[in-house]
């Protein structure tokens, strides 16, 4: 049985897409509190993205957008985590999962397992590119990939679970 799954474009001029966005921060704050609680957990799992790439792909980027940058600008001001040595390099990969997600979404119109694979692959990517000419360490740049290769597999699984079952309306 196909599940039919409508994905959105929000506009910035809609209320709809600030109270969306505010809904996914609240996510991506909980989350990672919630992962923290184990040893290694935020590195591991990296939480912060979760709601940002559900938000962007099933609500469009400018909702997406909003998660990106609220999401790690709270919880560092709020738990000191994203540490703000870090913030510039979560708030780059943020954004380039919400605007990567927010345009496959767009393009392809619709939720497979590949496109949200090839999302994550994305900011993966070029977010550790960045992050590599922010810190000037590729050792730094590359632990996303080193640890966080569960964190990877929730985002596509969890996320195609998320839009597909649970959002799919």
């Amino acid at each position: 049985m196909e599940t039919t799954v409508k994905l959105y474009t929000l506009g910035y001029s809609r209320v709809k897409t600030y109270v969306t966005a505010l809904l996914f921060v609240a996510g991506n704050i909980v989350l990672p509190q919630l992962f923290h609680l184990v040893p290694q957990g935020g590195v591991t799992w990296l939480p912060i993205y979760f709601f940002t790439l559900v938000g962007a792909y099933k609500y469009g980027w400018k909702a997406g957008l909003l998660t990106a940058v609220l999401s790690p600008l709270l919880n560092s001001w709020w738990f000191g985590m994203p540490a703000p040595a870090v913030l510039p390099a979560i708030l780059l990969k943020s954004v380039l999962l919400a605007v990567g997600a927010g345009l496959v979404a767009a393009r392809f119109r619709k939720v497979t397992l590949p496109l949200l694979l090839g999302v994550v692959l994305f900011y993966q990517v070029a977010g550790t590119l960045g992050e590599w000419m922010l810190s000037g360490s590729l050792f730094t740049a590359l632990q996303d990939f080193r640890i966080g290769i569960p964190g990877m597999l929730l985002q596509v699984l969890g996320g195609y679970w998320l839009i597909r079952r649970v959002l799919k309306k």
